[in-house]
């Protein structure tokens, strides 16, 4: 799967797990810049990647995701 698949999908995610009406994608986004993204929405969120993906994710996996970009680079290498 491209880069830009993996994104598109990921902000379409993103949006609806967050209630947003949009979102400006930047690989450098993190909960910090979302209001919505607390600790809860966080869980929905990587539950809607591992459905939407078809793979689970580790918790050490989960913790060390600094940003959105990061979590790109997990689903490609998982993905591969």
């Amino acid at each position: 799967m491209e880069r830009s698949e993996i994104t598109e999908q990921l902000t379409e995610i993103m949006i609806d797990v967050f209630d947003l009406d949009e979102l400006d994608y930047r690989d450098d986004l993190s909960a910090a810049d979302i209001e919505e993204w607390d600790s809860l929405s966080n869980i929905r969120f990587m539950v809607s990647v591992e459905k939407a993906f078809g793979f689970r994710l580790s918790n050490s996996e989960i913790e060390s995701l600094d940003n959105v970009g990061e979590m790109v680079d997990l689903i490609q290498q998982k993905l591969a």
